[in-house]
C-alpha cells in the first residue's frame, strides 16, 4: 500500500473554492439550492467537505458561478482527484473519522500525548495491547486496527514529513502490555527519535503542572498554502476538528508552551533510555 494524497484534504480545498466562487457570484446557499433544485443541506455538505458533488452537480455549480477557462478545468480535475480512494478507505469499518486520511496528506504533525504513545510511534505489540484494552474482542478487527497503525508509520520514512511529539513522562512509565512490551517500545522510541524528521520531547514529572496538561492534541499542517491547519482533539465523547485561525493559533500556542516546558530532545532521549533500563 502506498500513501497517496488524501481525498479528505482535496474535498476541503474544493469546498473552499466553491464557497469563494459562490460569494463572488453573490449567492446565498439557499439561493443556490433553489436555482439548482438541490436541498439546502446538500449545498451545506458540499461546502463543508462532507460530500463530493456528482459530476452533473459540479458542472451546474460552476455554470451558475460563471467559472470558466483554466479555473473551471482545475476544479473539475480536483473533483476527479477527490474521487480516488486512499489505502485507508479499505479500513473504513475500523476508522472512526477522517484523521488517518488527513495525516496521510499532512506535511507535519505536532502531537501531545499525556497517557499513551501516538500511533505513529507504536510497536506492534504495544498497539495490540492498547487496542485490546479498548474492549475490542473481534480478532479480525484487532488485526485490521493494528495494520492501519503500522501502515500509517510509512509516513516517517518520508524525509519531507515532520513529526514533533511531546510526551508526558506518564506515557513512558505506564507498562502497557507488560514490562517486556514496554521495554521494546521504549527502545523503539530511542531509534525513531534520532531520525532527522522526528523530534520527541518528554515532559518530566519534575515539571509539575503545565499548560494543556492531560488533554491530547494534534496539529496538522499541509504543504499546499490553500489547505489550512487542522487541530485534532480526541476524547471519550468522540473526535473534534478545529479549523478556524483563532482555534489553530490558540492550540499552537499551547503546543509551544508544552515544548518549552519539556526536556530538550537530547535530554528526552536520555530520559527514555533511563526509563527503559528501569523496565528491563
Amino acid at each position: 500500500m502506498s500513501v497517496g494524497r488524501s481525498p479528505s484534504v482535496r474535498l476541503r480545498r474544493l469546498a473552499g473554492e466553491l464557497i469563494r466562487l459562490r460569494c463572488e457570484a453573490g449567492y446565498s446557499r439557499e439561493e443556490v439550492a433553489q436555482r439548482l433544485g438541490l436541498a439546502s443541506s446538500t449545498v451545506y455538505r458540499i461546502e463543508t467537505g462532507h460530500t463530493r458533488p456528482q459530476g452533473r452537480t459540479m458542472r451546474d455549480l460552476l455554470d451558475l458561478y460563471g467559472a470558466n477557462g483554466h479555473e473551471r478545468d482545475a476544479l473539475l480535475e480536483l473533483i476527479r482527484d477527490a474521487g480516488r480512494r486512499g489505502w485507508w478507505h479499505h479500513f473504513g469499518d475500523v476508522l472512526p473519522g477522517p484523521y488517518v486520511g488527513l495525516e496521510a496528506e499532512a506535511a507535519s504533525v505536532r502531537n501531545y500525548e499525556p497517557v499513551m504513545l501516538p500511533g505513529l510511534l507504536e510497536t506492534e505489540a504495544y498497539a495490540r495491547a492498547v487496542i485490546s484494552a479498548a474492549l475490542v474482542e473481534d480478532p479480525e478487527e484487532i488485526e485490521r486496527r493494528i495494520t492501519v497503525r503500522l501502515e500509517r508509520q510509512r509516513r516517517l520514512t518520508d524525509p519531507a514529513f515532520e513529526l514533533w511529539v511531546v510526551l508526558d513522562e506518564a506515557a513512558l512509565r505506564r507498562p502497557v502490555g507488560g514490562p517486556y512490551v514496554m521495554a521494546e517500545q521504549l527502545r523503539r522510541l530511542q531509534e525513531i527519535a534520532v531520525q532527522p524528521n522526528v523530534t520527541i520531547q518528554v515532559l518530566s514529572f519534575e515539571a509539575g503542572a503545565y499548560l494543556g496538561m492531560g488533554n491530547p492534541l494534534a496539529i496538522l499542517t499541509f504543504a499546499h498554502p490553500e489547505d489550512s491547519d487542522i487541530v485534532f482533539l480526541e476524547s471519550a465523547g468522540g473526535e473534534l476538528y478545529l479549523e478556524t485561525s483563532d482555534d489553530v493559533h490558540r492550540y499552537a500556542q499551547v503546543f509551544d508552551h508544552l515544548r518549552a516546558a519539556a526536556l530538550s530532545p537530547e535530554k528526552s532521549i536520555e530520559k527514555i533510555e533511563s526509563v527503559e533500563k528501569e523496565m528491563a
